[in-house]
């Protein structure tokens, strides 16, 4: 009879684990979501645009450039459009500081999307900048 109850008492504690270890799962949003990259329609809905902006250099050149910059959330999407002010001001102080062989290749563009997301990322509450892109570049 002993052996019995120390049977069914391993089988109810075994259920018992595994329902807690996939209500923790279900709870932390880990089972059920798959690690796929989002749509292009899901990008464009979270994207937000950075109209052209003209400004100096640090070496006395002139740079035209314009961004898109991909949010994780409409929310956050949401927030940037109101933010949009504060964008245009990074992307003017970060230029501002930049030379023109210093973003002029792809390192230079690189570490400027990084410095920009940074900087925006900084100011948002609801969500992330996941990715910045260059729409448009000429420097003269």
């Amino acid at each position: 009879m002993n052996k019995k109850l120390i049977i069914i008492m391993l089988i109810i504690l075994i259920a018992i684990s595994a329902l807690g270890t996939a209500a923790y799962f279900m709870v932390s949003g880990k089972l059920g979501k798959s690690d796929e990259e989002p749509t292009i329609d899901e990008i464009v809905e979270s994207s937000v645009d950075i109209e052209e902006i003209t400004t100096n250099l640090k070496s006395d050149h002139i740079i035209r450039i314009a961004i898109k910059l991909e949010t994780d959330s409409k929310k956050a999407k949401e927030e940037l459009e109101k933010r949009d002010f504060q964008v245009k001001d990074a992307i003017i102080t970060l230029l501002a500081d930049t030379n023109a062989d210093k973003i002029e290749g792809d390192k230079g563009k690189e570490a400027f999307k990084r410095e920009l997301k940074d900087k925006v990322n900084s100011y948002l509450q609801e969500g992330k900048v996941e990715k910045v892109y260059i729409t448009s570049f000429n420097l003269q």
